[in-house]
């Protein structure tokens, strides 16, 4: 009898100590996974912002766009292929090359200029680039999510509006990722402004793809329930 009077259970400090410690762990594991996603946003805008850069730099180098150049074999090392000179990149009217040809010559002639490193070769790139979402990042720039962009004239954007030159991030993409780098760099709005979501095309978007990644109000990202595989379309060049 005395000695089960004597066993005692946690104090009520002793319960609040683990509380707090429990409540640290937790603390740090949110942080942590805000920093990585931070982290990420940076690593995809920086890419963004680097194509940007690469792609207006050669243009006002060469008066051309890069993959519709027509002395690239000329004018640039390793005698990458012409583009058609038609002043659109993938929709090709004359010559040999192909529309998925001068979205390939696009980082070929890129690298060739020294704007951009990654190896490419257009002979190799261009059997990959009919996926607008899902181009090899052997062939195509790593969107850091396993898949490879493109930069092609069309209109994969949401918002209604004809055709211009578009950077696709390619698939696989976190919502969060994506409704986080529009905050910081467009409107934050999924279906508007210079940074959207994705319209289906090779690769992504013809099934559940698109809706799992847009809210239910209109010209908002899903994030009560976010897809780890999302595509957005930028439209500044």
């Amino acid at each position: 009898m005395n000695k089960a009077l004597n066993q005692k259970g946690f104090t009520l400090i002793e319960i609040a100590i683990v509380l707090v410690i429990i409540g640290l762990l937790l603390g740090g594991v949110l942080k942590g996974q805000e920093l990585i996603n931070t982290a990420r946003v940076r690593a995809l805008n920086n890419t963004v912002d680097g194509i940007t850069a690469a792609w207006f730099s050669f243009q006002d180098r060469y008066r051309a766009f890069p993959g519709d150049y027509t002395q690239a074999s000329v004018n640039l090392p390793g005698l990458p292929t012409n583009g058609d000179g038609n002043g659109l990149v993938g929709n090709v009217t004359v010559g040999p090359a192909t529309p998925e040809a001068e979205r390939a010559m696009v980082w070929m002639h890129l690298q060739s200029a020294g704007y951009i490193t990654g190896g490419y070769d257009v002979a190799a790139a261009v059997v990959a680039q009919g996926d607008e979402y899902a181009c090899p990042v052997t062939v195509c720039p790593d969107n850091g999510f396993g898949a490879g962009m493109n930069l092609n004239y069309g209109a994969l954007r949401q918002a209604a509006g004809g055709n211009a030159h578009e950077l696709i991030t390619g698939r696989g993409i976190p919502v969060e990722v994506l409704a986080e780098l529009d905050r910081k760099v467009d409107d934050g709005e999924a279906g508007s402004g210079a940074m959207q979501l994705g319209q289906a095309g090779t690769n992504w978007g013809a099934g559940t793809e698109l809706t799992d990644c847009q809210g239910a109000v209109v010209g908002s990202y899903e994030l009560l329930n976010p897809s780890s595989n999302c595509a957005a379309v930028f439209r500044n060049f």
